[in-house]
């Protein structure tokens, strides 16, 4: 396992997550009583792991074949569309 890929992977993901509309939503939910916080943790983190995991599993084989320009291009239309 290639330690410096590992931590500049988690800094990366670690720095892109933070003040995001997740973290927010996260926020509002742990903020309310009713809830468990460890139940918001276990499910916030289950929906990272199975992003992650989409990206890396299904999307990077496809990068090389489509190219760079039209991955990027369809996230930035898919995050401007949330």
């Amino acid at each position: 396992m290639d330690m410096k890929l590992l931590v500049t992977t988690f800094w990366m993901v670690f720095l892109a997550e933070l003040g995001d509309k997740t973290q927010l939503a996260m926020i509002c939910l742990s903020a309310d009583c009713s809830h468990s916080k460890l139940t918001v943790f276990l499910g916030s983190a289950s929906a990272l792991v199975l992003g992650s995991l989409v990206s890396v599993m299904f999307v990077a084989p496809v990068f090389p074949i489509v190219g760079s320009a039209m991955v990027v291009n369809e996230f930035v239309v898919g995050a401007q569309a949330v």
